[in-house]
């Protein structure tokens, strides 16, 4: 199989009725890696949005449980990606995500909003850093692929285009990008849970490396200090790097999922999919009760 053989074979593939196997080629054969990557941006600038931010410290998942916060939600997204929508474990995942969502006052704009980020940020990531760009084949499927998942989600008014998407991104964000304390506390204890993956000398460096990946009004929001371009430069410069080489090496013949990245540490001796994620009580911290028409529907 040569290197570019798969992207061929998407080629091949409608980009709408065909949406699912392509998003799932490019997830788990052609940018495994990268869609990790990018995903994990995704959900951390969703942060700068204080109503976003401020909820996830309340509910203190990712400031006291951040790695358990962490895998459930890769384990979960990644469940839909390797089964498909309409499979037992792909149902069952949906039905989690849905479960926890319905149990905060969470707008349907914020909700869009990050479902945006899942369309948008991988797109800009594997452009600027993967080992080739995504074809316009792949953005329109990475597009149907996820407003079929807002739809599973009960979200509303989602975005027709990938250019919808990100008009919707970039708008929400520059309307409400703000300083919220309980945000800094979530973002902080990320940095530190991404850092906790390697050896622990290591940590500022990898701080200041990954504060080199964000653009400066996200920087800005979170009132880090932005690093100095020399930092910017050369973290950027070595990403790049790494997708030139990839580029160089054969094809992924085996899928590679979620399950199996070295970050998800919680599940030594296995999980059952049914039992991820968050279970809130009403009427404890971070669980308010929930206004009629706001959050996801199963």
């Amino acid at each position: 199989m040569k290197r570019f053989d798969r992207l061929r074979q998407i080629q091949r593939l409608d980009p709408y009725e065909d949406a699912y196997e392509i998003y799932r080629l490019i997830a788990a054969y052609e940018f495994p890696w990268d869609v990790t990557r990018a995903l994990e941006l995704a959900l951390y600038r969703t942060y700068a949005v204080p109503s976003i931010g401020r909820l996830l410290d309340e509910t203190a998942e990712l400031t006291d449980r951040a790695q358990k916060r962490y895998d459930d939600t890769s384990l979960l997204l990644d469940a839909v990606v390797e089964h498909g929508f309409d499979s037992e474990r792909g149902r069952t995942a949906v039905r989690s995500i849905n479960r926890m969502h319905r149990a905060y006052d969470i707008s349907n704009d914020d909700m869009r909003y990050v479902l945006c980020t899942f369309v948008v940020m991988p797109k800009r990531w594997i452009d600027a850093y993967g080992w080739r760009g995504l074809s316009r084949h792949e953005t329109v499927a990475c597009a149907v692929y996820y407003r079929t998942l807002g739809q599973r989600m009960g979200i509303k008014d989602i975005p027709e285009t990938y250019e919808e998407f990100e008009a919707c991104l970039d708008a929400y964000e520059k309307a409400h990008y703000a300083w919220d304390e309980g945000a800094r506390r979530v973002s902080d204890a990320t940095l530190d849970l991404m850092a906790s993956w390697y050896p622990r000398p290591l940590a500022p460096v990898l701080r200041h490396a990954t504060l080199a990946l964000l653009d400066g009004h996200l920087l800005e929001a979170f009132r880090y200090p932005p690093p100095g371009p020399a930092v910017r430069a050369l973290v950027r410069a070595a990403v790049r790097a790494r997708g030139r080489v990839v580029r160089l090496l054969p094809p992924r013949r085996a899928p590679h999922h979620a399950r199996q990245n070295r970050e998800i540490k919680g599940y030594p001796n296995g999980y059952r999919l049914a039992e991820l994620g968050t279970r809130p009580v009403p009427g404890v911290r971070g669980c308010p009760v929930r206004r009629t028409g706001g959050s996801a529907a199963e």
